[in-house]
């Protein structure tokens, strides 16, 4: 049923419900609450002793109307339970002279002498002590019967868009319940699993999720909800990865060595035990029949990119192209130049392609693209669109892949008819996050970082001592970075910035040589500033975040970050990754201006720990998955009712029954099971573009 036929509700209102893409009732039965309000305990105003929401019911026993230069204030005086007094206070903006209506009318009839009626507000606070006076939020009349909706209860609050209010909002999903869409709410979920995990059927868990009677039927509601999503998405991933692992493809590879070999000739350094493994994983998909579905995670300095690197050259040895896929500019051309620098000498020609890639240059790499003389593309999402036509595209690794929807995923599989697929993280995915959202990838993971590496001490200061600890570094012959925020969204804002802040800094540290480094910068001065700060050229490097990835100089000791409010914790990771990579001791200090609760927090975890892991899971846990996994703004593998988290073991019980489920009937063709293939075809056509269930 469309949502303006229920009551109360109409044409002009479902606009607001649109808002939050609620279009019928069923959508409305399942936009469950963000929190709830304790409203049982009703304790009077007198023992509270904070200015918390005060809930109670009294009894009135007076009213009156005060007129004030502005404003009209309505007070009521109402006596509890145990015969306190309160003085409950509304205001009503005075819009012009002489009310032709009376705006209190509606409280003056709810709040008649002896009426009880329930009060939700906040205590006034005067000179650290609390009275018995009450700025009221919502009132309820205890006689009114929908009033059980909003007190003496666990109060369901909703994420409501302008122009409804949750009062507004209960009611009408308290009708929602009333009406047949509940009881034809279909339930999914096969028997045989409500059973083994003792779970509420569908109308029992929507009722207790937005009514419950107590804690625990919340509880026992919301983890039925979160369960049901939980196993949604595993079985669509299990279903995908079998459809992958059956796949072939129509051309193989073969380790040559003639590029692979001089590349490691002339790295300089060893490869780790671990990065041995991983390109033996790497090299093993590459060579079997099936297309390669790999996950490659790695902390920041762990050497990803030369082990992605390797896997483009065994592509590029067997005449083929591959091409990588950064979600930013400044990744992309770090990664450019970094590609550059390693291959020097050897016959291979790589090419970044950006929004900001001038025509004829953008012409040329198309055509060199389309002819197979260009073996390598890096680039950002201008890889895949359209005119984008590779000659023979046989590998794709996309870096920084939880900034990537599903949907970016596939369209960069749809260049070739068949594709090797590596994707990067440098923020190490926690399993239950790898369980939930990866399901479908194989997962390598670098677990050692290269040895002489040394640990990095991180802590907070003012920038004046962050200076002093930067001049005493630059003295004894080392170098330092001085990094400031990207602001808003322009690169050229940004520029204007950090260039003012250099000038500043030159008069700081006269007797220094500084460089500066930001994106509005041609390639070829940033390859000209880089190179001189790697031959210590320039002591302290000042720069917008273009230096998170791709710089490595072993005598850089110090990283200053102002304004480290800005940055997210996997970008306050990965400069910090910029130091400490030579044999001196390094530093990290981040220079905080304004930070929130939430900014504090991320600077407190960084000076914490080094440990990426902990530092992605706590990422996710403040950003969020969606955020996290770059599907927040297309409406992508969101959970409403679940958190990989704080409900890990009901995902761990979900991904279990899937395998017996999917062992025992792997396309879902039993009578018990069509209910639950249909939810996923219907996941499916509405945002998920995961699976082919037909």
């Amino acid at each position: 049923m469309q949502i303006q036929y229920l009551k109360g509700i109409g044409p002009a209102k479902a606009k607001l419900f649109d808002r939050l893409e609620i279009n019928t009732v069923e959508d409305l039965l399942h936009y469950y609450p963000r929190t709830y309000q304790d409203r049982r305990l009703g304790m009077p105003p007198s023992e509270y002793n904070h200015p918390a929401l005060v809930i109670f019911k009294g009894r009135v026993l007076r009213t009156q109307t005060i007129p004030a230069h502005s404003v009209l204030i309505f007070k009521a005086f109402l006596e509890n339970e145990k015969g306190e007094q309160i003085e409950c206070t509304w205001f009503k903006k005075r819009m012009y002279r002489g009310f032709r209506f009376d705006p209190f009318g509606t409280l003056k009839k709810d709040f008649t002498l002896h009426n009880e009626v329930w009060v939700i507000g906040k205590r006034e606070h005067k000179n650290n002590f609390f009275d018995n006076k009450i700025t009221v939020d919502e009132y309820y009349v205890a006689a009114d019967p929908l009033a059980q909706l909003h007190t003496g209860r666990l109060t369901p609050i909703y994420a409501l868009t302008e122009g409804l209010t949750n009062k507004q909002f209960r009611q009408f999903i308290y009708e929602a319940l009333q009406t047949p869409a509940l009881m034809a709410e279909p339930e999914i979920l096969p028997p045989s699993l409500l059973q083994k995990r003792k779970l509420l059927n569908a109308p029992q868990a929507l009722k207790a999720v937005h009514f419950p009677h107590s804690p625990a039927e919340l509880e026992t509601a919301r983890q039925r909800l979160a369960y049901e999503e939980f196993l949604l998405l595993a079985t669509a991933w299990g279903i995908k990865r079998t459809q992958t692992k059956i796949l072939s493809k129509d051309y193989s590879y073969e380790i040559k060595k003639n590029l692979l070999t001089p590349f490691r000739q002339q790295l300089g350094f060893e490869f780790t035990g671990s990065q041995k493994k991983v390109i033996n994983e790497i090299f093993n998909d590459l060579t079997s029949p099936r297309p390669m579905n790999r996950l490659l995670q790695g902390d920041v300095g762990s050497g990803k990119t030369v082990v992605a690197l390797c896997a483009m050259l065994l592509a590029v040895e067997n005449g083929y192209q591959a091409a990588l896929m950064a979600p930013t500019e400044i990744l992309a051309e770090q990664h450019f130049l970094t590609f550059k620098r390693m291959l020097e000498g050897l016959n291979v020609r790589v090419a970044v392609l950006t929004s900001s890639t001038k025509a004829a240059a953008k012409k040329k790499i198309l055509k060199e693209l389309a002819d197979g003389t260009l073996h390598i593309l890096v680039g950002t999402h201008s890889v895949i669109q359209n005119d984008v036509q590779f000659h023979n595209l046989r590998l794709a690794v996309i870096d920084e892949q939880h900034r990537f929807g599903v949907k970016q995923r596939s369209k960069l599989k749809e260049k070739t008819a068949k594709l090797d697929l590596l994707t990067m993280t440098a923020t190490p995915i926690p399993r239950t996050l790898a369980l939930a959202f990866y399901g479908d990838l194989d997962v390598s993971t670098l677990q050692e970082l290269p040895p002489g590496r040394q640990p990095i001490q991180t802590e907070t200061a003012t920038s004046r001592l962050a200076y002093d600890r930067v001049r005493m570094e630059v003295q004894k012959g080392r170098q330092a970075y001085i990094v400031f925020p990207l602001i808003e969204e322009s690169e050229k804002i940004s520029a204007k910035a950090v260039t003012e802040e250099f000038e500043k800094l030159k008069k700081v540290f006269p007797e220094f040589k500084l460089g500066i480094l930001h994106g509005q910068m041609s390639q070829t001065e940033k390859e000209e500033t880089m190179a001189r700060f790697a031959v210590h050229q320039i002591d302290i490097l000042v720069a917008t975040p273009v230096i998170e990835v791709g710089i490595d100089v072993k005598n850089a000791t110090v990283m200053v970050i102002e304004n480290a409010e800005r940055f997210g914790l996997a970008s306050l990771h990965q400069l910090r990754g910029r130091v400490g990579r030579g044999e001196h001791e390094s530093y990290c200090i981040l220079v905080p201006q304004h930070a929130g609760s939430v900014a504090k927090e991320r600077v407190d975890i960084i000076c914490a720990t080094r440990d990426g892991f902990k530092i992605g899971e706590r990422d996710m846990q403040l950003r969020g998955p969606g955020e996290i996994l770059g599907t927040r703004q297309s409406g992508e593998l969101e959970f409403k009712a679940g958190d990989i988290f704080s409900d890990r073991d009901i995902l761990y019980k979900a991904i279990e029954d899937r395998d017996e489920l999917l062992a025992q009937d792997p396309q879902l063709l039993a009578p018990e099971h069509l209910l639950f293939k249909r939810k996923l075809q219907e996941l499916y056509q509405q945002n998920w573009h995961l699976i082919d269930l037909s």
